[in-house]
């Protein structure tokens, strides 16, 4: 077999967590040179954690669709790694990725691997024979075509548009699930199909889900034929240890205020403290931000969907928790009388911040409390 040019797409945080990805990596190393990239954005978590930033680039915020089409361009085989919830929703997730990469790519998707039903999916009619049989053998999975991975996915995936209305299934639900588009918490599942319609680019209904008001609001108008969409946790593994990265002050201590959860939380890496508006947006700032020794001010009101299994906090980190519906105002006003309504300032001391983050709340009346942890 020649040596291969290879580009490795990883995607997601449990093919990372459980191993899967550095053992797989570590394999292909044996067919050529291998170029990895992250596809999507949970997964840098488990990537810094693992101290893999050295082995898959993690530096650029990319759909995996879009690191297809990178390493697409100068490789000969590009691999899929991923973990997903269920064999459907992992055949989903391949079948989906591909159809946005809109090119005829030599893609093979590597899916649960540690599990009875992981499988070797070749998605477009290149002829990796060797290549794959032998992976299929030292990984112990079964190889399966396109084809039969497609016929799995048509029947439970996929949306119509009739007259300016969509609608689109979501496959491997369970009811209890939070529903996510686009990095915010749109609703709660309640049946083993979810539908989510949307008209004029607006969702309107769910059937086997209850819409989160608050959060459609937020999204506000949406191509639903286009939106990523996830249910469940973010990350689910339970014994996960969080790497701590030393953290440099700035010259001149630098906040930032934060109030939307879909932001790349990774790229206030910098700050020296940041301000987060709204309970899940506050429990992912704290966890991602943990690592780099970065402490919080979290505004919240108790409304928690809990987006990961454990959320990690520092001790320096303050949460107040308002009155339902009150941390999106507040978030206002900090935004408008602390921060001049700039995305980040220069501050004297983290202390001195949180003294005028408290007193602006204590002067409205709101009652409050400390938080001391959010799970």
């Amino acid at each position: 077999m020649k040596s291969l040019k290879i580009g490795v797409i990883v995607h997601g945080p449990k093919i990372i967590d459980s191993g899967c990805a550095e053992k797989i990596i570590k394999i292909l190393g044996d067919y050529g040179e291998v170029t990895c990239r992250l596809g999507g954005t949970m997964g840098r978590t488990a990537v810094i954690d693992a101290h893999m930033e050295d082995i898959i680039n993690i530096e650029d915020k990319l759909l995996p669709s879009q690191s297809i089409n990178l390493l697409s361009e100068d490789n000969d085989v590009l691999f899929l790694l991923n973990y997903g919830k269920s064999i459907i929703t992992g055949h989903t997730f391949g079948y989906k990725v591909l159809n946005n990469a809109g090119k005829n790519i030599n893609l093979i998707q590597i899916e649960r691997p540690f599990e009875e039903d992981g499988v070797i999916i070749q998605w477009n009619d290149f002829k990796n024979e060797s290549l794959i049989n032998d992976l299929s053998k030292r990984l112990h999975l079964k190889v399966i075509s396109s084809i039969e991975a497609i016929n799995t996915v048509r029947e439970l995936t996929g949306f119509n548009e009739v007259e300016g209305t969509v609608k689109r299934k979501v496959a491997g639900v369970s009811p209890g699930e939070n529903i996510m588009m686009n990095g915010i918490i749109i609703g709660k599942v309640t049946d083993n199909h979810l539908t989510i319609i949307a008209r004029n680019n607006e969702i309107i209904k769910m059937v086997g889900g209850e819409i989160k008001k608050h959060g459609v609001e937020k999204l506000g108008q949406v191509d639903l034929t286009k939106a990523i969409i996830k249910t469940g946790l973010l990350r689910t593994t339970d014994n996960i240890k969080p790497r701590s990265i030393k953290h440099v002050p700035n010259k001149h201590l630098k906040a930032v205020f934060l109030n939307h959860a879909a932001e790349d939380i990774y790229k206030y890496n910098f700050a020296d403290v940041l301000v987060s508006i709204g309970d899940d947006t506050t429990l992912l700032s704290s966890d991602i931000l943990y690592r780099f020794n970065i402490p919080i001010i979290g505004i919240t009101d108790g409304d928690l969907d809990k987006v990961v299994l454990k959320g990690f906090k520092l001790d320096e980190s303050l949460i107040i928790q308002l009155p339902s519906g009150y941390d999106d105002k507040v978030g206002a006003w900090i935004h408008e009388k602390i921060f001049n309504n700039e995305e980040s300032i220069e501050i004297r001391s983290i202390d001195n911040l949180k003294e005028k983050v408290l007193n602006l709340i204590d002067k409205s009346g709101l009652k409050f409390k400390i938080v001391d942890k959010q799970l």
